[in-house]
């Protein structure tokens, strides 16, 4: 069955030239199987590029119109079909290049490249979460070279490429059946960057970085919450080519503690008393991170009541402070004297309460 040309242009049989280009160029854009991974790909851009061969010449064009095939064929070549004029002047490169930040069948040419950004976890505990700290800790990351200066050479010198002569692409002409076709890749020599080292540095190998080690202080703020992440700018690894150094970022985790537990800026802890102390209320001395603090025990409290004091709990990144909550918890006496259980038992009878067994 003989192919519809318009069909797979997807153009109307009366389009202008100037449709079918566009039409075209869309097309080769979609499927190239350089863009277009799909196993279909290869075979739909011959289609498109026979289709466009044919109608892009007027006398294959006519013959096509009359008689539904062309005598010479596709093997003919393009004809008059302009493929580098379909695509506005520019080879296939300059479309990918534009399209796509890149080039067709290589790279851009390198230049100045931002460092890596890096991230590590500090622990602290919930006390130097409490008054802020400053954390010394040991970074591996690449950093500039000092003897090179991060050129990679020991005269900071370079010379032009002559595999590509500065420009960092190599370009090759190459028949195809849809005729002259240009691709480019990157040069091996230089690696795209047009230039190599007149005289490599001998302490980078040519790199312009070197792997160290490097102790950074990390200022923890006061208030900071478990996994709170901060950002040290410029601490990151160094870039290529004197790029700019990428950044550190410090994930903080806040170690449980044994005394207080922590809910957003407010602080919690548990506050045993005797009996005693419940029943007739008293005041007691507790102890926060910075400070001693008499609390007071009102009379009949019972265990798992709260009491707040305020402005004692975490203190805020932004400002303020939360409050402390002290959960009572009312300890029953043990190990008790006789004359102890006596008084005791007496208490109960008193209350009219009636024990099962006063003298166990």
């Amino acid at each position: 069955m003989a192919k519809d040309y318009y069909n797979i242009l997807g153009v109307p049989r009366g389009a202008t030239k100037e449709e079918i280009k566009r039409a075209y160029k869309k097309l080769a854009k979609q499927y190239h199987p350089d863009i277009n991974k799909e196993a279909s790909s290869s075979e739909k851009f011959k289609e498109i590029n026979e289709a466009a061969s044919v109608l892009g010449d007027d006398k294959k064009r006519e013959q096509f119109d009359r008689f539904g095939t062309t005598a010479e064929g596709f093997g003919g070549g393009t004809g008059g079909f302009d493929f580098t004029d379909a695509f506005g002047g520019m080879d296939l490169n300059d479309l990918f290049e534009q399209f796509f930040g890149g080039s067709f069948g290589g790279r851009r040419r390198r230049g100045p490249t931002r460092g890596r950004d890096l991230v590590m976890e500090v622990d602290i505990t919930l006390e130097d979460a409490y008054r802020g700290v400053d954390k010394n800790v040991v970074l591996p990351r690449l950093e500039q070279c000092e003897k090179c200066k991060g050129t990679g050479s020991s005269g900071g010198a370079r010379d032009t490429c002559n595999t590509c002569h500065g420009s960092g692409m190599m370009r090759a002409v190459r028949r195809t059946p849809f005729g002259m076709m240009q691709t480019q890749t990157t040069c091996r020599t230089c690696g795209g960057t047009g230039s190599v080292l007149k005289d490599p540095c001998e302490n980078c190998d040519g790199e312009g970085l070197v792997r160290k080690s490097r102790k950074i202080t990390v200022s923890i703020p006061a208030g900071i919450t478990d996994e709170h992440q901060l950002r040290l700018a410029g601490e990151g690894e160094a870039g290529d080519r004197g790029g700019p150094a990428g950044d550190l970022y410090v994930r903080v985790r806040v170690e449980a503690d044994e005394r207080f537990t922590r809910e957003g800026d407010d602080l919690i802890m548990e506050l045993p008393i005797s009996f005693a102390q419940a029943a007739l209320g008293d005041t007691i001395d507790i102890e926060t991170f910075d400070e001693k603090l008499k609390l007071k025990i009102p009379a009949e409290v019972q265990t798992g009541t709260m009491l707040r004091v305020r402005g004692k709990g975490m203190p805020d990144m932004h400002g303020g402070h939360g409050d402390l909550h002290v959960r009572v918890v009312v300890e029953t006496p043990t190990k008790m004297s006789r004359k102890e259980r006596e008084l005791l038992a007496e208490f109960a009878r008193e209350r009219g309460e009636k024990l099962q067994d006063e003298d166990g």
